[in-house]
């Protein structure tokens, strides 16, 4: 195994965890962004209001994309196992 494969490996693995990391951020991000808005407009600095909406918020989208999620972490693992023999030099 050369250096090359390992790096190879390691950005498929950067990019996986992006790819999953990246709807449940985005749908945090969004829903704290309109709350903090809210909290502002409103001046109610309540810490359970930026809270609750979140995690519920969070929940649904792991919900939603739970599903292909687990499909792209099953794919890139079959895919790692599918790599085994060349990465040991058997071809």
């Amino acid at each position: 195994m050369n250096t090359a494969a390992v790096l190879d490996i390691c950005l498929q693995a950067l990019l996986a965890a992006a790819k999953l990391a990246a709807p449940v951020l985005v749908t945090s991000l969004v829903v704290g962004l309109a709350i903090s808005l809210v909290q502002s407009i409103t001046q109610l600095q309540e810490a359970t209001l930026s809270f609750v909406p979140k995690a519920v918020a969070v929940a649904i989208a792991l919900i939603v994309c739970g599903q292909w999620m687990i499909s792209e972490m099953v794919s890139f693992t079959n895919d790692l196992f599918a790599r085994i023999p060349s990465l040991l030099g058997s071809h």
